[in-house]
Order: structure tokens, then C-alpha cells, then sequence
């Protein structure tokens, strides 16, 4: 680590928690490069995103993990996401209040429809429903499998309910 700022860190969180917001305030400010796992599952195209196969996605993957320095940050729990559990030296799990992010998750869909955020994929009103439906899945059924598995596999992380909060963790 360089000013105890860890090399390589991993952000898990559900949809409308902070995770990129995070990873591109970290990357900014630690010039650490920051990687979305949704652009390791899809390769963006202006004629429109195609899915790689598991294949191409767990290089890709193993590519950025095998850098000296990364930022990744995604909701992904899948198995295909463990090598780069394992090779943080901080997982940092946001946790953000439920309706709080479902208030994210309007606010970036106004945003997005209006033109003042952009976004990896094309807004639109089924995008904006399963937004919902990921956030309720995550706090459901995600969430509990995380914390389980941070708890019994990891020593390397930190859950935070607000990503204001990550500052005090780095001097």
C-alpha cells in the first residue's frame, strides 16, 4: 500500500448504493484505475452491448486482477467474481439504507431520461422497473449471503452504510 491507501480494492453493493460513485471518487483522488463488473460482463457497443462469454469475462477479469493497483466495483457475488475477492487487500461493502437507494434509483433515472447522467446502457422504463426489482432481490437474497461470506472467509473488509464515511479508513 502507498499512504495506506490499499493497491487493490473490491465495492460490492446493490444497485443505487454508491458503488461507482465511490470507485470514481477513489480513482480520482488515489489515481487507482477503476473497473464496473457490468463492463467485464458486457463489451459496450454503440449499436448495442453484447454479453461475453464466460470464457472472455473471466480473462478480462484476470487481467485487471492480476494488475498491481485496481479499483472494482459491482453488485456480482457469482462465483466467476471470487479471484478478485481474494485479491483485495479491502473489500468494502456499501450497505446503504433500502429506501435510499430506491431514492437514488429514481433520481439517476430522471437524470439519465433528461440528459444530465450518462449511463452504460439505454434508459428506459423496463431498465428503470428491474432497477426495483435488483435492489429488493439484493436486500433479500444477496445481502445475507454476502455478509455471511465476508464474515466467515474475509478479515479484509469494511461495511459501510454511508460511502462518506470511507475517508477515515485511509491516513
Amino acid at each position: 500500500m502507498k499512504n495506506n491507501i490499499p493497491n487493490r480494492i473490491h465495492i460490492i453493493g446493490s444497485v443505487g448504493s454508491g458503488k461507482t460513485t465511490l470507485a470514481k471518487t477513489l480513482s480520482k483522488k488515489y489515481n487507482i484505475k477503476y473497473y464496473e463488473l457490468d463492463n467485464v460482463v458486457w463489451e459496450r457497443h454503440k449499436s448495442g452491448d453484447l454479453r461475453r462469454t464466460d470464457e472472455d469475462r473471466d480473462k478480462y477479469l484476470d487481467q485487471i486482477v492480476s494488475t498491481k493497483r485496481w479499483i472494482i466495483e459491482g453488485a456480482h457475488s457469482h462465483p466467476w467474481v471470487g479471484k478478485s475477492f481474494q485479491n483485495a487487500d479491502l473489500i468494502i461493502f456499501l450497505d446503504t439504507p433500502y429506501f435510499k437507494r430506491i431514492l437514488r434509483i429514481i433520481k439517476r433515472y430522471v437524470r439519465q431520461i433528461i440528459g444530465v447522467e450518462s449511463a452504460n446502457y439505454t434508459p428506459s422504463f423496463s431498465m428503470f422497473k428491474a432497477m426495483f426489482r435488483w435492489n429488493s432481490f439484493f436486500e433479500k437474497e444477496s445481502k445475507p449471503k454476502i455478509l455471511k461470506m465476508l464474515q466467515q472467509d474475509m478479515s479484509n473488509f469494511i461495511i459501510l452504510k454511508d460511502n462518506q464515511k470511507i475517508y477515515k479508513y485511509f491516513n
